[in-house]
């Protein structure tokens, strides 16, 4: 599955960028490779197809992407993107994420509680002033005049209207260009339709990443804006008959992140540090959950959505790990370094502006070997894995931040981030105290391994409980789990939290201390000297090849190009489409590949040579999932829901013989919905392009 990966590298590691081959490349919305495309495919996309594919294309603030495909404010995206929305409004009676949901009118459209869509509005340079007010500054001065610079910039973007307007300062080429990214907000999200779990992940982990393929990874969602459908006039027409072979495609999307062009000695840290131990510790959390799922038919739905993500993670960091360890990769990687610091060297004045990038991030990573299990366990939280903790530390946070000047404020906190942030404090979202328990628990004995059962933080924690211990009483005795506590605490800001006796407010008020001073510590002595070598390293590329490429992925709008498309595997062509002949075949009637019975029923109406799921060679990474794969018209023929296996490189290199998107096709989508689900108006909205 093509959404962001689980969240723990995020911060741990930066990276730079460099040049791009083939239909490599994930493209900003004003950097296409215009002439490229035109010298190998004969198009050239004018400004107003540029800016009317901006406008429809969509990013989902949990971690994927979407479209408009309806003047009145329809959205496609994945199945597996809808989890969250689809969890939270699921109770006892009712499990849509298994189960699905129809919605047969716009009154039977519930809101998702706790969702943020996010349309781009404009993309603008702002590198001189960030450049500006951090010349000549290191470590902590750097990162505070980063801080206020970026919050002057979001301020004045948002213009005093955050309800209306997401500006986020976006750091792209690592330091080498900045870019202020302006977005209209909306979070009136309501569900539309939702497929059976069993025919959004036919195959389950076993097909995850892999292809031949035979999913229907599809939700639809409508955007509300003053309790009305949204008016949309960009959408992406729904073209009901999808690709042929060989046909020219587009995915626009959100990629999340890549580290394509990071010099290998921080390859090797992340690799070494960071994803040999996460692989550990994800590894044994999917076996807690296992467990705690096999308890019953409850505490399956309450892990269910936990389980998932850590199985696609767990896949992709397998992928990454094995990418690392290539001997190829890592010497072509390791004279790219040598390449560039030679031409560096070979010049005085090059030495002199310069410097010696390398050096640094070899000081940095030591440091931050030093620190990394620390930070990790107490600022990030691997120590406190408790929905109701992360309530509690937020209130805590928010309530200090929000006295603050918003350029002195901590990143998440700047008023650009609150409206996302009281939405989900207001969120009337199901709680599970056993769940909770049960993560809480696990995470605080992982702490104490990790840190020593000597560790004065430890034993400030724990005093004379055992994990289990003080993990039930802190669940069982709090009340955030109800949004009228959440939001009374949020309105009362400072004086409530101090006057709260909660115990989950009064462990983070205890520790907040310790972690913000670890924060700190890493920012200073990690972050900000990485970045800095990152920059001067992003700014000698850019010095000898020219700003030719495209950056890295930063979970902003991309566009990519390329084919509907097989590849060769072990000597033998795999084709690029998939077809419903193909899914019965595959159906053995026992889980992972059993058939929801709305398909079984619906089998002797369909035409089983509808095509299901197919393959591009479109570039694309973690956080595409929910793109549309749009042709050269501008119509919607496919939705990405996945990479095949050789996809997982993908965050570090990109092979274009064998590295494939994995889509739904837009005729089966036509098909389910009119012959399986039986509801031509959403299928006729789609088609007619407005309800």
């Amino acid at each position: 599955m093509k959404r962001l990966a689980l969240t723990l590298l995020t911060g741990l590691l930066l990276a730079t960028a460099g040049s791009a081959m083939a239909d490599e490349g994930m493209w900003t919305m004003n950097h296409l490779p215009i002439k490229q495309m035109q010298q190998k495919y004969g198009f050239t996309p004018s400004q107003q197809w540029i800016d009317h594919v901006q406008r429809a294309a969509l990013r989902l603030a949990e971690g994927c992407s979407g479209s408009f495909v309806s003047a009145n404010g329809l959205v496609m995206t994945n199945h597996h993107c809808a989890n969250t929305c689809l969890s939270q409004l699921s109770d006892k009676n009712h499990n849509y994420m298994q189960d699905g949901y129809v919605a047969k009118d716009d009154k039977d459209e519930p809101k998702c509680p706790d969702m943020e869509l996010n349309q781009l509005e404009k993309i603008t340079d702002v590198t001189a002033r960030v450049n500006a007010a951090t010349a000549g500054k290191n470590g902590a001065a750097r990162i505070k005049a980063q801080r206020a610079v970026d919050s002057a910039i979001e301020k004045a973007c948002v213009n005093g209207d955050p309800d209306t307007w997401r500006c986020d300062v976006v750091t792209l080429y690592h330091g080498g260009r900045y870019a202020l990214y302006k977005y209209r907000r909306y979070q009136d999200v309501r569900l539309v339709f939702a497929p059976e779990q069993s025919i959004a992940f036919f195959g389950g982990d076993p097909d995850n990443f892999n292809f031949p393929r035979y999913d229907l990874d599809v939700t639809f969602f409508r955007a509300y804006v003053n309790g009305k459908p949204a008016h949309t006039p960009d959408f992406f027409q729904f073209d009901p008959k999808g690709p042929k072979a060989g046909e020219l495609t587009f995915v626009v999307g959100n990629p999340g992140s890549t580290q394509r062009q990071t010099p290998w000695t921080s390859l090797a840290y992340m690799r070494d540090k960071i994803l040999v131990p996460l692989f550990g510790y994800l590894s044994e959390e999917r076996g807690l959950l296992w467990q705690y799922s096999r308890m019953g038919k409850q505490q399956a739905k309450e892990a269910q959505d936990s389980l998932f993500g850590i199985d696609n993670s767990l896949k992709v960091y397998k992928g990454w790990l094995e990418t690392l360890n290539n001997e190829a990769f890592v010497a072509k990687k390791k004279q790219e370094d040598a390449s560039l610091r030679d031409w560096i060297n070979a010049d005085p004045a090059r030495v002199k502006k310069f410097g010696h990038p390398w050096k640094m991030l070899d000081k940095a990573q030591q440091r931050g070997a030093q620190l990394r299990e620390r930070y990790a366990m107490i600022e990030r939280g691997q120590g406190f894995g408790s929905t109701l903790f992360s309530d509690a530390r937020m209130l805590v946070r928010a309530a200090a931040e929000r006295t603050k000047p918003d350029a002195d404020r901590l990143p998440p906190y700047r008023d650009a981030n609150l409206p996302a942030m009281q939405q989900r404090v207001e969120a009337k979202t199901p709680f599970y105290p056993q769940y909770d328990e049960t993560k809480l628990a696990w995470t605080l004995e992982k702490m104490r391994q990790a840190l020593g059962a000597d560790d004065p933080f430890v034993h400030e924690v724990l005093g004379k409980k055992s994990p289990e211990q003080l993990a039930h009483e802190l669940v069982y005795n709090s009340k955030l789990g109800d949004p009228a506590v959440r939001k009374q605490l949020w309105n009362g800001g400072e004086k409530a939290i101090a006057a709260s006796h909660d115990p989950m407010i009064e462990l983070a008020r205890k520790i907040d201390p310790v972690a913000r001073k670890l924060r700190k510590q890493y920012e200073d002595e990690v972050d900000a000297p990485m970045r800095k070598a990152s920059e001067a390293i992003a700014q000698a590329r850019f010095a000898r090849d020219g700003a030719s490429s495209y950056p890295d992925a930063t979970f902003t709008m991309r566009l990519s190009y390329g084919t509907v498309k097989g590849w060769m595997e072990k000597g033998k062509e795999v084709p690029p489409f998939t077809h419903f002949a193909g899914l019965y075949k595959r159906a053995t009637g026992a889980d992972p590949f059993k058939l929801p019975e709305s398909w079984l029923k619906a089998k002797s109406s369909l035409d089983l040579s509808t095509p299901m799921d197919f393959v591009t060679d479109n570039d694309i990474i973690g956080g595409n999932s929910g793109s549309p794969v749009i042709n050269k018209e501008g119509h919607v023929v496919g939705l990405i829901f996945d990479g095949n296996i050789h996809s997982l490189g993908g965050n570090f290199t990109f092979d274009d013989s064998v590295n494939r998107a994995v889509a739904v096709d837009t005729a089966a989508l036509d098909q389910a919905l009119r012959k399986v689900y039986h509801l031509p108006r959403l299928a006729e909205e789609l088609e007619k392009g407005h309800q």
